[in-house]
C-alpha cells in the first residue's frame, strides 16, 4: 500500500493492518478447532469471524449509500439484506477468502467515493450523527475487539496467538514494540 495522503486513505491503511491481523489469528488455529467455544453460551471462532464479516459488510453497504442510515432497520434485518449468505463461509479457507475479498471490495468502493463523501454527517444507530469516516473507524475498532477475543480463544486452546508471535516482526496487523516512540 502507498503512503496515505488523506484521513480516508490512512483509515483504510489501518483497516488493512487490522484485517491482516484478524486473518493471521484465524489462520493460526487448526481448522478442526474453529468450532471451539469458550463456554456453551459464547460464539465459536467461526461464529465470531462470521459476525465480524456481517457487521463489516453492513457498515460498508450503508457507508456507500447517499442516504446512509444504520438506524433504518435492526442489525439482523440489515444482515438479511446485505449479508444473507455469510453462514456459507464455514471453513478456514472460506472465511479467509471472504475476509480478503470483502476488504478489497470495501477499499475500492470507499476510495472511489472519496474523502468528501466520507466526511459527511450521517445518522448512527443511536440516532446521533457522526461522519461516515467515524463509522468506518468504529467498524475497525469492532474488528480489533474481536481479534482480541480470538487471542483469548487461542490461549484457551493452548496456542500462541498470532499477535504474540508477530510482536517483534513488524508484520502489519501486529503490535511491534520496536516502533513505539
Amino acid at each position: 500500500m502507498s503512503t496515505p495522503h488523506t484521513l480516508l486513505q490512512e483509515t483504510l491503511t489501518k483497516w488493512y493492518a487490522v484485517r491482516r491481523g484478524l486473518i493471521r489469528e484465524i489462520s493460526s488455529v487448526p481448522p478442526a478447532r474453529l468450532t471451539f467455544r469458550a463456554t456453551l453460551e459464547t460464539r465459536s471462532i467461526i461464529d465470531i469471524v462470521q459476525h465480524v464479516l456481517e457487521f463489516s459488510i453492513i457498515t460498508v453497504e450503508e457507508l456507500v449509500r447517499e442516504d446512509t442510515n444504520l438506524h433504518r432497520a435492526s442489525m439482523s434485518q440489515l444482515a438479511n439484506v446485505y449479508a444473507p449468505n455469510i453462514s456459507r463461509a464455514d471453513t478456514q479457507e472460506k472465511l479467509v477468502n471472504v475476509l480478503v475479498e470483502q476488504y478489497r471490495d470495501a477499499e475500492q468502493r470507499l476510495s472511489a467515493l472519496g474523502y468528501l463523501h466520507m466526511m459527511q454527517l450521517v445518522p448512527k444507530v443511536d440516532n446521533t450523527k457522526d461522519t461516515r469516516l467515524a463509522l468506518l473507524q468504529d467498524n475497525i475498532q469492532h474488528e480489533m475487539y474481536h481479534r482480541g477475543q480470538l487471542t483469548v480463544y487461542a490461549r484457551l486452546l493452548g496456542l500462541e496467538p498470532a499477535i504474540t508471535k508477530d510482536m517483534h516482526t513488524g508484520i502489519p496487523g501486529s503490535f511491534n514494540l520496536g516502533t513505539v516512540d
